[in-house]
């Protein structure tokens, strides 16, 4: 690891550049399993300029750290990575991540990008709790995210109707103490 906090051992978080990223988010949306993985809401597509649009907004915003995730050994963007909601005096922050080409899943890149943003959250934004969701039928990403210390807090039970059945939410998190201790 390097003395830079936005770098882990595989990726680095850089900074948005709405330009170039909205296109990899365009051709990112175009895949069902990485919609059906990333939110609860109908899968919808959007075009390169309403990802653009968006992800100007949100680059202007108080309240998100958001940032895309590059891999070290070549360069490339391989997803995107936030933290949002953090105004406010209880020092708590929801994180959102996805990693877009089914060719990056499974190989650490997330749980390292976790690692950073998490050491981005509690060093830098002074954090005290940050959280996040997964769905059931995500045991992938639930155990990136144990990886990278979070705890299951809460099951909102049943709470998405998907693939003809119903699956249920898990909410994670970690506490800053947490952290510490494992970065120890």
């Amino acid at each position: 690891m390097t003395g830079d906090i936005l770098a882990g051992k595989k990726v680095r978080l850089i900074a948005v550049d709405a330009e170039r990223d909205s296109k990899l988010f365009a051709g990112w949306r175009n895949n069902s399993e990485y919609l059906r993985l990333m939110d609860a809401d109908v899968a919808l597509h959007f075009s390169i300029e309403k990802m653009k649009k968006w992800m100007e907004e949100n680059e202007l915003s108080d309240e998100v750290a958001f940032f895309m995730i590059k891999r070290i050994e070549d360069d490339q963007i391989i997803g995107e990575i936030g933290l949002s909601g953090f105004q406010g005096k209880h020092s708590n922050a929801y994180v959102g991540i996805s990693i877009g080409e089914p060719d990056n899943w499974g190989k650490g890149f997330g749980t390292d990008a976790m690692q950073v943003i998490l050491r981005y959250g509690f060093s830098m934004l002074n954090l005290h709790h940050i959280s996040l969701t997964v769905f059931e039928y995500n045991p992938r990403g639930v155990r990136s995210y144990e990886k990278a210390g979070f705890k299951l807090e809460g099951v909102q039970r049943q709470f998405l109707h998907r693939d003809g059945r119903r699956w249920d939410m898990y909410r994670m998190g970690i506490l800053k103490s947490e952290w510490e201790e494992l970065t120890r």
